[in-house]
């Protein structure tokens, strides 16, 4: 009989894991998140109109959830953190970003990576929270929602995070528009679903509308996948962009393209072993788009381990250049900087365009 339950007690035991198991995806398979290819999305709408010849500002920041302020590294880039150690880390990192966009006030700001409702950063609504200090309107998407990410120990858990875009310009609509996800079932369960926040904001001329919108398009594309991700995301982008264009609309595409920018040797590899960019292709502008960005300061900095060290402050550290916009031909960039902010309280320095509408 010993012998017996030698065997038997194992065996249940593999056993109860495995069908808990395929319990459990079977259950992430039927509540998993799936947007469709277009959603009218809840939004607020400014009352000032934007006009048309005026100089415009626009910061952009991938936040990192204020949880990846410099005291931080990241498993999925080569360390061993998930998330940060206290909810009272977080709120540092978080007032941290919100005194920052204070100081440098814009007219729109796009946010990547903002989360709302995530284990990670203890439920704090952060978008909201944005969106009542900065006293602008404004809109979210999804970009990651999962009920429960299983991996890896301790788990991610609960994640709801995204983009938004605030602004007091008078807005018609903001609309979530998907793009493709490069990830098979079952990892697709708990992975990204990447989109496009595409917002509408009616462009006036004396006063007057002209019956032409800015059409602003704030994203986060791919990070780590084999790279046909990438490609695949900045095809769609570019298909919408062209698609406004040919309308007769003014338009701005930005945010963190996880890629290099054509031209751009700043900051080449030094950790090889570690999450390196991908390439945005220099021919995949029409004439008279232009990419804009600033490379005379890194907006990224690698997560393999924390930024408070010798290494940091002696600059012998994986920066990149992947932050950045995409204007239309209609559009004067004025100037474009990377305010630094030394990475402390996220793994992104926020980046700021000035421009006018021609």
């Amino acid at each position: 009989m010993k012998k017996k339950l030698f065997f038997i007690i194992p065996a249940a035991i593999i056993g109860a894991v495995i069908l808990f198991a395929v319990l459990f995806i079977l259950v992430l398979t039927v509540i998993e998140y799936r947007p469709k290819a277009v959603e009218d999305l809840n939004f607020t709408s400014g009352k000032i109109q934007l006009e048309k010849g005026r100089n415009v500002s626009l910061l952009s920041w991938n936040i990192g959830y204020a949880g990846l302020g410099k005291d931080e590294d990241f498993f999925m880039d080569g360390g061993k953190k998930v998330r940060p150690d206290s909810k009272k880390t977080v709120e540092k990192y978080f007032d941290g970003i919100k005194k920052t966009i204070r100081e440098n006030p814009t007219d729109i700001i796009f946010i990547q990576e903002i989360d709302v409702k995530s284990k990670r950063t203890w439920r704090i609504n952060e978008f909201e929270a944005l969106k009542a200090d900065t006293q602008k309107a404004g809109s979210f998407a999804y970009n990651y929602k999962c009920a429960y990410v299983p991996f890896p120990l301790p788990t991610i858990g609960h994640v709801e995070s995204g983009l938004s875009i605030l602004t007091n310009y008078e807005t018609t609509s903001a609309q979530r528009l998907s793009l493709p996800v490069p990830f098979k079932w079952p990892v697709r369960l708990a992975n990204l679903k990447r989109c496009i926040l595409a917002s509408r904001i009616p462009v006036y001329e004396d006063g007057k509308a002209t019956g032409k919108e800015l059409v602003l398009a704030d994203f986060h594309l791919e990070a780590f996948d084999n790279g046909e991700g990438k490609i695949a995301q900045t095809k769609a982008l570019k298909e919408f962009i062209d698609s406004e264009y040919t309308k007769g609309n003014y338009v701005i595409a930005g945010g963190d393209f996880n890629q290099r920018f054509p031209g751009s040797t700043a900051f080449p590899a030094k950790w090889l072993d570690g999450w390196l960019p991908g390439q945005l292709d220099a021919d995949m502008l029409d004439e008279g788009w232009a990419f804009v960005f600033d490379d005379s300061k890194p907006t990224c900095r690698a997560n393999a381990r924390e930024y408070n060290d010798e290494d940091a402050r002696a600059h012998n550290w994986q920066y990149h250049v992947i932050d950045g916009f995409i204007i239309s031909p209609n559009i004067q960039k004025v100037s474009m900087n990377v305010i630094d902010e030394d990475f402390q309280n996220s793994d992104h320095n926020p980046v700021l365009m000035n421009f006018i509408l021609k």
